[in-house]
């Protein structure tokens, strides 16, 4: 069997990225940089799905990850802007609206095809009637307008909602998808849109 350059290559890729261990572990969705130390040390290896998605952050295949030594070549590597992992930026509410939480709890790594900035974790029942239910991961695409009917994450006075967006002559209608919640109506433009929904990850079974 030949030689497993996997974690001498990690930190060299690392390195030359210049990126820290904890942003490189939150890159592939982890709390701690604990597991990025590991992998470095050669104590053990991560599972095939793990190191796959290191290969596509630093734009090498995973051959090459795990056969070749990388080390002291200069390899081309994409952005990491350009990679497909999307930001949970905190809990949106889908009811009554909670403070948003700006921080960064997680990444997802998101189809190519699916064109989203971030995305939110639900809290509610109010979108239930759209399929979207409390605990959901809802994508987001950041644009400053949406167009009638749409569903759309809003900041109302530094707290979040999901809803689905209205406008005529001047007045917001923010409506829920549960008939047990009354339209949300604005005429003083005390919101401001963070970006229309683009695809939604269900959590229940």
């Amino acid at each position: 069997m030949g030689k497993n350059f996997f974690s001498s290559n990690l930190k060299y890729l690392r390195t030359q990225r210049g990126i820290e261990q904890l942003e490189l572990a939150q890159l592939l969705g982890r709390k701690s940089a604990s597991s990025i130390s590991e992998w470095e040390s050669g104590n053990y290896t991560p599972k095939v799905g793990v190191i796959s998605d290191i290969a596509r952050v630093f734009g090498v295949s995973l051959s090459e990850l795990m056969n070749e030594d990388l080390t002291g070549i200069k390899v081309p590597i994409k952005p990491i802007t350009n990679s497909n992992f999307i930001p949970l930026i905190g809990t949106i509410a889908a009811g009554l609206p909670i403070l948003a939480e700006e921080n960064i709890e997680d990444y997802f790594n998101l189809d190519s095809r699916i064109h989203a900035d971030f995305a939110l974790r639900i809290k509610g029942d109010s979108m239930i009637d759209a399929g979207i239910y409390q605990d959901d991961i809802v994508f987001i695409r950041k644009q400053d307008c949406l167009e009638n009917g749409e569903i759309g994450a809003i900041l109302i006075e530094n707290e979040a909602t999901l809803k689905k967006f209205y406008k005529d002559n001047g007045t917001v209608i923010l409506q829920a998808e549960n008939d047990n919640y009354k339209p949300m109506i604005f005429t003083n433009g005390n919101i401001s849109i963070l970006g229309k929904l683009v695809a939604v990850l269900n959590i229940r079974g």
